[in-house]
Formats: C-alpha cells, sequence, structure tokens
C-alpha cells in the first residue's frame, strides 16, 4: 500500500553577535525551495548552513556562497550528500567559483574608489573558511509492507565539515546530534572548508556523513556552533528545546534576538552569530 507523503514546515533565523549589524553576521542559511514559513511542503528541500570564520577576510561572502551551493547541488543530485565522487565535484566547483567572485568584488572596490589595501591582498591570499553542514531532506512515499510504521515519513541525509549541528527530535527529546554530539567536544579550531582549498578528496575524508528517517511529530534543528553548543549543554535538554520551540517564523526575529542576548547576559551563551533552522514534521 503507497500512503501519501505529510508535509514539512521550514523556518530559519541568523542573528548577529552582540554589538554587531546584521551585514557584519558570517553566518549563512539557504533553504530550497525557497517558499515562505508558513507554507506546507511536500516536495524534497535542501539546506545549507555556514558559519564563516572570523579570523579569514571576506568570510561572510564565501559562507554565503558556499550554502547556495551545497543547497543547489544537493536539490539537483540526491544522492550529494554521501560518500562519493558526487560530493567530491560539489567541492571543487565550490572552490572553483571563489576566484571569479573574488575577482568581481575587487573590480566593484576599484570602481567605487575604495580599492583593495595591501593587507587585505595579502590575507585574501590565504583565502576564506567557513564550516559547512548540509541537509537534503525526501518524502519516504514508497510502498509499505505490513511490518512497516503506517505512517508516511521523510528521509533525511546529511554532510558535515566543522562543527554546525543537526540535532533530530521526537517528542521534543534528541534523538541525535551531528557531528558533534556533547558538548565536551566543542573546539576552538574546527574543521573548515577553504575557499583556496582545491583538494576536493582531502575535504570530502575530513566531512562526516549521516542519514535519518523522521516521522510526524519529529523536528530538525540545524545551529551553528554557539546556539549547538548551549543545547548540548543545557542541563534540561527538554526545556531548552522548548524554548527554541518558541520561535516559529520570522516574524519572532526581535524575540529572538532579545532571548539570545538573555542568555548572553548570563553567560550561557557565547557571544557570536547564530543560525538556526528549524523543519517540522506534520502528519495528517
Amino acid at each position: 500500500m503507497t500512503h501519501p507523503p505529510s508535509c514539512v514546515y521550514v523556518t530559519h533565523l541568523v542573528a548577529p553577535k552582540y554589538g554587531s549589524t546584521p551585514t557584519e553576521c558570517e553566518d549563512a542559511v539557504v533553504v530550497l525551495p525557497d517558499r515562505s514559513h508558513d507554507e506546507m511542503l511536500r516536495e524534497p528541500l535542501t539546506v545549507g548552513v555556514c558559519d564563516g570564520a572570523t579570523e579569514s577576510a571576506l568570510a561572510k561572502d564565501w559562507a554565503r556562497l558556499l550554502a547556495r551551493t551545497v543547497a543547489e547541488q544537493a536539490m539537483q543530485l540526491p544522492d550529494l550528500l554521501k560518500p562519493g565522487p558526487a560530493y567530491e565535484q560539489f567541492a571543487a566547483s565550490a572552490v572553483d567559483q571563489w576566484d571569479p567572485w573574488l575577482a568581481q568584488y575587487t573590480k566593484e572596490r576599484i570602481e567605487a574608489g575604495r580599492p583593495l589595501k595591501w593587507y587585505e591582498h595579502t590575507k585574501l591570499a590565504d583565502g576564506a573558511f567557513a564550516t559547512l553542514l548540509a541537509v537534503r531532506v525526501d518524502p519516504d512515499d514508497g510502498p509499505r509492507t505490513e511490518t512497516d510504521d503506517p505512517s508516511p515519513g521523510w528521509r533525511w541525509r546529511a554532510a558535515a565539515l566543522g562543527d554546525s549541528c543537526l540535532f533530530h527530535l521526537r517528542d521534543d527529546r534528541l534523538v541525535k546530534a551531528f557531528p558533534v554530539e556533547v558538548a565536551e567536544d566543542f573546539g576552538t579550531v574546527p574543521d573548515l572548508f577553504g575557499s583556496r582549498n582545491h583538494d576536493a578528496a582531502l575535504l570530502a575524508d575530513r566531512t562526516r556523513f549521516l542519514e535519518g528517517t523522521c516521522l510526524p511529530g519529529d523536528r530538525l534543528f540545524l545551529a551553528t556552533d554557539a546556539l549547538a553548543a548551549w543545547y548540548l549543554s543545557a542541563p534540561d535538554p527538554l526545556a531548552a528545546a522548548r524554548e527554541l520551540l518558541e520561535f516559529s517564523g520570522p516574524d519572532d526575529l526581535d524575540r529572538f534576538v532579545d532571548w539570545l542576548n538573555g542568555l548572553r547576559e548570563r553567560q550561557q551563551l557565547r557571544n557570536d552569530d547564530v543560525a538556526v533552522v528549524r523543519i517540522d514534521f506534520e502528519g495528517r
């Protein structure tokens, strides 16, 4: 018997660190298809979440380029987010886009009367760096046997380089954390995706891959490192998850920022840019 697919709702929020403006934020999120957060989705969706490394030049621009590239290519290739040649080809194509982008950026700076300074050229030679978390979600609407769960579900596949994290929740309780599983494993120097790293095999080797299944009522949260570390270190994970669930759409951004600042004031959250994507799986 073939069951009709359930639907999902997707929303995301991005906020700069305290003292910075939104244009200075180095976290980037791309969700495809690009729909309103209150629109039901019954087709495949992809997400790219990248956290630019502050110590590198143009990190926010590289994070945005990388997030869009992985979301677009994962939408085109269902098997991209697993070990193999498709992922290596994505890694190579993302890096290949950097020099043309940088040439256009340099040209625009010259035309605006703000040519790059000598020290900017020096830093740009090293490249830009960012973490990468990518997810593709597909409706699992194939035939089922009598022993299968009768609820229509969704299959997800994820790839992670660095410490941006995916959390799979069921009944608001953590089922899986990926790639960091405990707060103590967050380090000061995570693996990073470099804009000048032309060794696609090395990038693929440093990437971790995982897949799973979500049922109606489940949720996926994708978060950059500061918020992910807060959640994994929370003394009451259930209460922490329910705090996150208070924010369900872009209209909640101001409240979200106020909440983040409250955590920062209580020294529960490191003062860093924050990005979170929430995927809700609904049945019918």
